[in-house]
This record gives C-alpha cells, sequence and structure tokens, in this order.
C-alpha cells in the first residue's frame, strides 16, 4: 500500500527550472507604458483673476505643523493687506483657538457650510487679524462621512458651496485632518493648489509617496488642475544631523518645490495659540516668526499676489 502511494505522489511531482530576471527600473502598466515616479509631484496651476486662490495644507501623516501652518500663513497674509478666508475642516477645531475665535459664540461650521451651501456667507467669522476670515471646524464633523455617503456629487460640495465666495478673496486656506476622508476628498477637489508640511525626520519621503498617489486619483476622477503650490520643511533643527540629512534628500527629490526657509522649532510658536493670536502678534521677532515671513513672501511670488 505505501509502495502504491509513494509511487502515484512521485507521478505528481514536476520538475520546474526556475530562472532568476533583473528587476525592472520601472514598473511597466497594462498599457506597455512606465508606470509614474512614485514621489512626482505635479505642480498648481493658476487661478482665475478677481477670485480667490483656494489652497490645501495637508498631509496624511499626523504631527506635520499643518494647523500651525495655516494660522501663521493666514495671519501674515492679512497683516500684509490680502483678503483671506481659513476654513478649517479639521474636526479638533485648533485653528479658531490660534486666530482668536470664540468657538462658544459660532453658530454656523464648516459641517454647514457642506451640508447647506446657502449658509456661505454666514457662516464666516472675524479672526484676531484684520482682513482674516474663517469658517470654524468642530466635532461635528466626525459624522459628516457617513452622512454624505449616499449623497451624489458628495465630493464636490465644498467646491460648490465656496462658490459665490470666491471673489471677495485673495486666498482661501482650507486645515484639513491627518486623515483621507470625504471632508479631506472635497478639500483636494476644491483646491488650486496644496502646500504640504513635512517634518524633516524619518518617513517623511513615504508620507509625500503616499500623497503623491492620492493626488493622481483626484487628478484622474475630479480636478486634473490639482498640483502642489510648495513643500514645506517643519520642526526643523539645523544641530540635529537627522534633520539636515532629511532636508537634504527633500531638497534633491522636490527641488524648487521646496518653500525654505524650514520652520525651525520654536517654544514661542507652542505658545501663541494658549493667547489667541498668531505667532505674529504674540512674537514677530522670534524664530517662528521670522521663518513664516520669509515664507509667506515666498508664497506671495508663487501666487503672483503682492502686499497692498
Amino acid at each position: 500500500m505505501s509502495e502504491e502511494r509513494a509511487t502515484v505522489d512521485d507521478e505528481l511531482i514536476i520538475d520546474v527550472d526556475f530562472v532568476e530576471q533583473e528587476k525592472q527600473d520601472h514598473p511597466v502598466d497594462r498599457k506597455g507604458q512606465s508606470s509614474p515616479n512614485p514621489l512626482s509631484l505635479p505642480r498648481g496651476t493658476p487661478s482665475d483673476n478677481g477670485r480667490a486662490r483656494i489652497v490645501t495644507v495637508t498631509n496624511q501623516k499626523g504631527g506635520v505643523g499643518k494647523t500651525t501652518t495655516v494660522i501663521n500663513i493666514a495671519a501674515q497674509l492679512g497683516l500684509r493687506g490680502h483678503r483671506v478666508l481659513v476654513i478649517d475642516a479639521d474636526a479638533q477645531g485648533n485653528c479658531a483657538t490660534g486666530l482668536g475665535v470664540d468657538k462658544r459664540l459660532v453658530k454656523a461650521t464648516t459641517r454647514d457650510l457642506i451640508l447647506a451651501p446657502e449658509r456661505a456667507v454666514e457662516s464666516r467669522h472675524q479672526t484676531a487679524v484684520e482682513g482674516v476670515h474663517m469658517i470654524v471646524g468642530d466635532r461635528s464633523l466626525v459624522g459628516l462621512d457617513n452622512e454624505l455617503l449616499r449623497q451624489l456629487g458628495r465630493e464636490r460640495r465644498l467646491t460648490e458651496a465656496i462658490e459665490p465666495l470666491l471673489p471677495h478673496y485673495d486666498l482661501i486656506l482650507i486645515d484639513t485632518p491627518p486623515s483621507l476622508g470625504i471632508v479631506t476628498i472635497n478639500a483636494l477637489v476644491a483646491s488650486h493648489g496644496l502646500i504640504v508640511p513635512v517634518q524633516t525626520e524619518y518617513f517623511a519621503l513615504e508620507g509625500l509617496a503616499m500623497l503623491a498617489g492620492t493626488i493622481r486619483e483626484v487628478r484622474n476622477l475630479f480636478s486634473a488642475n490639482l498640483g502642489v503650490d510648495g513643500i514645506l520643511l517643519t520642526m526643523h533643527n539645523s544641530r540635529i544631523q537627522l534633520n539636515v540629512q532629511v532636508a537634504n534628500e527633500l531638497r534633491e527629490a522636490y527641488g524648487n518645490l521646496i518653500v525654505d526657509p524650514p520652520i525651525r522649532r520654536n517654544v514661542r510658536l507652542a505658545e501663541a495659540p494658549a493667547h489667541g493670536v498668531p505667532i505674529h502678534l504674540h512674537d514677530p521677532e522670534s524664530h517662528g516668526g521670522r521663518d513664516y515671513l520669509s515664507v509667506v513672501l515666498e508664497l506671495e511670488k508663487r501666487w503672483g499676489i503682492d502686499s497692498r
């Protein structure tokens, strides 16, 4: 019995020659064309004259300084005479605190803006900076993905909601959560360009590769003009070798998409929200104040807007 079983098993064994092949540098898709570089990022396209440029500050990695960047870029632009609207699409709602808006007095939020676009005008609130308005985010945004799930055109709700506001501002800045939900997709679809804060530590390139994939999907499905206006290096310390190494790798990979100077680690930046003001009203001569001013001067050139 055992001899018969052994004979049957032997007949089922087939010898196969394995040939080791050299891995291709660029994967080939089904059409026979090279797949795009996973790190490549398209540039943002110009916006229409007389209408606000919509810029989303985003990174799918958390803790990189997105909200701090929104608050301080908006404030510095306002101090330089620009008309700015901040839309907080993050359920934590920290933009309001950093810009001096009392959330207890807010009656309409970003959730209301998306679900009831006709409330766009009344959703705005004055901040501590002249010329800077904002639409406040709060915890009600947490359940918004489920509410929009069965609605047609749900990815364009924010685009439609802010359309009547575009002639009244030079720039609309949108803060986003680190998750890629419907609210974040709405922000990306509505935008002309992105600002991407990146902490100069490990996994920076991996986070940008993930974002590049998201941008490609949004461009293919919704907005072919979406691109990146700049990559901002945050929480940087030039005395730490790792920070310097990562910054050099990012510059090598993305060239002049990098917005200089890097934002240095600064205690005064962390203190400012506790006082309900941006760094330019708290301590403009601090490292954070000077760095964000230099960044805004560079972004003004990229966006083609002059100080008034």
